[in-house]
């Protein structure tokens, strides 16, 4: 293979609540094992690295039948009924969630309190049954609507008032458009607020910047990431050469055939050390003389 450039996109990884997630697991981890509600990042290579740790992952079922133990809540925030739950279960309560979500959340349940008297709507922007979405619908006693297109906006009364928010890791343009939407058949008052993190929202351009400069793009991620699938769906469609992996072990040499230039780039739940072994591992086989990359990839 001829020499070629390898890039690392220095806008990709983790985002700070993920990273303070991992953060707190680690050193709660110094005094043992502890559980988890969900995944705590959407990678299945790093939750292996966790679970080597101590750090046991279990679903809302699982975690109402603990007592006296420790569990993580996760960034992506938990609905009232967990805080209460392991109150009860006299469980201690290892709270990572993030804090722009935390915000969120603060901002829905009083928005409900507000609207609730007269009639008014809220709407979340967001995918159903995402745990973030789940957690935010929880603050207005499940009565938060959800509409993630725009066959989902039948569900609303257009002739009471709206107040619109966002999940804090959706896409800027999709929210726009169903913003559109919402005060185009709107017959009353809407109130909309932008609350997308803008760590994530500012991803996609300099994402689409960053694919247009390489012949081709290894984006590394887990398959579980909706984000993941998000941004490399950014990826693909400004360049088509965006191969979607989830360590070294899917490298593969046609992946590389004929580039000079070669981005490695990943979601906001890719922990920066993949990207640097599949930055390694590409570096090291394009310039070995002596292996070709399948080679490499088998040892």
């Amino acid at each position: 293979m001829p020499a070629m450039r390898v890039e690392i996109d220095e806008n990709s990884g983790f985002c700070f609540g993920v990273v303070n997630a991992i953060q707190k697991a680690e050193a709660e981890l110094q005094r043992g094992s502890l559980y988890c509600i969900g995944d705590i990042v959407h990678n299945s290579l790093e939750m292996q690295r966790l679970a080597q740790q101590g750090l046991r992952s279990i679903d809302h079922e699982t975690f109402a039948g603990l007592h006296r133990c420790r569990v993580l809540f996760r960034a992506h925030g938990e609905p009232p009924s967990s805080y209460e739950m392991a109150a009860r279960n006299g469980i201690e309560v290892i709270d990572a969630s993030c804090p722009v979500v935390l915000d969120l959340q603060r901002r829905i349940r009083k928005a409900h309190e507000q609207m609730h008297a007269g009639g008014g709507q809220i709407v979340i922007y967001g995918k159903p049954g995402h745990a973030e979405v789940v957690a935010l619908v929880a603050q207005t006693g499940g009565e938060a609507l959800i509409v993630e297109r725009d066959a989902d906006l039948a569900a609303i009364d257009f002739t009471k008032p709206v107040i619109l928010f966002s999940q804090t890791t959706q896409g800027l343009d999709g929210f726009q458009k169903i913003v559109e939407q919402v005060k185009a058949r709107a017959q009353a008052p809407v109130t909309v607020h932008d609350t997308i993190c803008r760590k994530v929202a500012n991803r996609v351009p300099q994402l689409k910047r960053f694919a247009a400069n390489h012949d081709v793009i290894l984006f590394v991620s887990g398959e579980k990431s909706s984000n993941g699938k998000q941004l490399f769906a950014v990826c693909r469609e400004v360049n088509p050469r965006s191969y979607f992996i989830q360590g070294t072990g899917d490298l593969r040499d046609e992946m590389l055939e004929n580039a000079t230039s070669v981005g490695v780039s990943g979601a906001t739940s890719t922990p920066r050390r993949l990207m640097e072994e599949v930055s390694d591992r590409v570096s090291r086989a394009v310039n070995d003389e002596n292996d070709t990359y399948s080679e490499q990839v088998t040892r």
